[in-house]
């Protein structure tokens, strides 16, 4: 089944590094999974509430300069937080950027500096990551809906 943005989620990539909206809208039609954009762009205002609440970790956030976007996984209509979703996005994401020959980094596989050229799925990389914080002794941060662009 080939799947297609929303005009919401075409409007939330205004402002969005051209590379990586390209990687986003090329990997809708390889997922085999639905998804959304629900954040491109943020104001420094928008992150600094995100951080207060404690749902971002950094006032650096490459959202603030277009670098980064957040997906939504959609299971017919209803929207999915479900992590297994994401690493089939992460895979689609990963093809996408491999065609267009963009560096991209998974906010779930933050050890892999570029996804698109990863050798293995989505899922191998972030058992990778979550792997490699468990041996340093340090929990893993999954942000499974977060993708950014490695510039």
């Amino acid at each position: 089944m080939t799947f297609k943005l929303s005009t919401r989620s075409l409007d939330r990539l205004i402002g969005v590094d051209e590379r990586l909206a390209t990687v986003v809208k090329g990997a809708i039609h390889k997922s085999k999974i639905d998804f959304g954009v629900i954040c491109g762009m943020r104001t420094m205002d928008e992150q600094r509430a995100l951080v207060e609440k404690g749902a971002s970790q950094t006032m650096k956030s490459k959202h603030l300069q277009g670098h980064a976007v957040d997906l939504m996984a959609y299971i017919g209509s209803r929207a999915s937080w479900e992590l297994n979703l994401y690493d089939d996005i992460a895979d689609a994401m990963a093809e996408a950027a491999r065609e267009v020959d963009v560096p991209i980094r998974w906010g779930a596989a933050w050890t892999v500096p570029n996804i698109a050229y990863f050798n293995g799925t989505m899922e191998d990389a972030m058992n990778g990551y979550i792997d490699t914080r468990r041996t340093q002794g340090r929990r893993p941060f999954i942000d499974g809906p977060h993708f950014e662009l490695m510039v």
